[in-house]
């Protein structure tokens, strides 16, 4: 790991990493809680925000709280893995990520040489480096100082594994990275985070608790409302939360950003792993629809179809035939999809708004809206399909603006809300 810069004195950072590197001013646009754009972020990550379906990913009622996702799942891994602070998922889905040759490269956090609850972001590029990245670590931690490193380095298909203030700031800032420094591949795997605070302050924490803190190796706030707490000599005890001392920490104790925060379930994750409540496995959240699944199930065709293409042929030939109906059935009822006046002026709206030159925009606009009604059925253009085909119509038309960072298709998404809103 290469030696990390100090980070700028600021007050309410709790230090993601950005402040760290060579162009600290993007924490400005970056930072979670300094100027959040939740929507463009998920649709520009997820291919919709959250509640608003397509006909592939259908909203759920309570994406308002978790977040765009496919399924939630409660798992363990068995058997556990030693070390893990559960069950060891989330550095097992690391670990296969570099066994398969998947990336280059993962950022997570291992504990410091010399004390074992202080994070320090590492660079993995061996499956079995891993196992130094298992258990929970408390305090801040400059993640993301490592990514432009990787990058320098050549591993341009990168792994990282962080909380939500540290993956906002990664999606805000990835549209760049994939521009400027050559990032091709980008898989994050998130955790949950309610609160943070400074590694001293934690060791605090364990004072209260401990007559010997140096010995406790491992802490847990459980769904029973009890902490559980083990030693380097095998003792384990409960504690009941209303018992903890919380009376006698100090008042910022806990940041005021990170009591602040609204992204507990880290929403821009490609795969949130965490506990959630319930019976106190971890819960799972797919989100993105080019989840770990989807994308390794991709590469895996590709490489068939290169080893033996008639065989692929063969085997996909009924779908195939299917999708082929699909298409010219949609073509048949193209004609008669009906795009109504107020659907013209949303278009119209929504490429004024974006400063697009010329009419091409609202027309190019118009015939895919048409078509994906076509495919799917309908024969009336109707405000879903503008949200599903917007991004795809206009984000290479937009002007490039210099104070904006934010991603083109993001862009669209946030105009195409408002214009949809008025």
């Amino acid at each position: 790991m290469p030696e990390l810069p100090p980070a700028p004195p600021r007050h309410f950072c709790t230090d993601c990493g950005l402040s760290r590197t060579d162009n600290p001013k993007r924490c400005g646009q970056a930072c979670q809680f300094i100027q959040p754009d939740y929507p463009g972020l998920e649709q520009r990550v997820h291919g919709r925000v959250r509640q608003q379906g397509t006909s592939a990913h259908p909203a759920r009622p309570d994406e308002l709280f978790f977040g765009p996702y496919q399924q939630i799942l409660s798992a363990r891994l068995d058997p556990p893995t030693q070390g893990a602070q559960w069950t060891g998922i989330t550095t097992r889905l690391a670990e296969v990520l570099l066994e398969q040759g998947l990336v280059d490269a993962v950022i997570a956090m291992a504990a410091d040489p010399n004390d074992r609850w202080r994070p320090r972001p590492v660079l993995v590029t061996r499956a079995q480096d891993m196992a130094q990245c298992r258990g929970m670590r408390m305090g801040y931690a400059p993640l993301l100082s490592l990514v432009e490193p990787a990058l320098a380095q050549g591993h341009k298909r990168l792994a990282v594994i962080g909380i939500p203030c540290q993956i906002y700031a990664l999606r805000a800032i990835q549209p760049q990275l994939e521009r400027e420094q050559g990032l091709e591949q980008l898989y994050v795997i998130g955790t949950p985070c309610s609160d943070n605070t400074t590694t001293e302050n934690f060791h605090q924490f364990l004072g209260l608790i401990s007559d010997r803190p140096q010995d406790i190796s491992y802490v847990e706030f459980r769904a029973d409302y009890k902490v559980e707490v083990r030693t380097d000599q095998g003792d384990q005890r409960l504690i009941p939360f209303l018992n903890l001392p919380l009376s006698t920490l100090p008042p910022d104790f806990f940041p005021l950003t990170c009591r602040t925060c609204v992204d507990y379930t880290n929403v821009l994750a490609d795969i949130t792993v965490g506990y959630m409540g319930g019976h106190g496995q971890q819960w799972l959240q797919v989100r993105t629809p080019q989840d770990l699944a989807l994308r390794v199930s991709i590469i895996k065709r590709r490489d068939a179809f290169d080893k033996d293409p008639a065989a692929f042929k063969a085997l996909w030939h009924k779908d195939n035939q299917k999708l082929q109906k699909r298409i010219l059935k949609a073509r048949e009822l193209l004609d008669e999809v009906q795009v109504s006046d107020d659907m013209l002026m949303l278009c119209a709206r929504l490429c004024q708004q974006l400063g697009t030159d010329g009419l091409r925009a609202e027309l190019t606009l118009l015939r895919a809206t048409r078509a994906y009604a076509a495919l799917q059925g309908h024969k009336a253009v109707k405000a879903e399909h503008l949200q599903s085909m917007a991004p795809l119509a206009l984000r290479h038309r937009l002007r490039r603006n210099p104070l904006d960072d934010t991603d083109s298709g993001a862009r669209v998404q946030r105009s195409l809300q408002e214009v949809l809103a008025a």
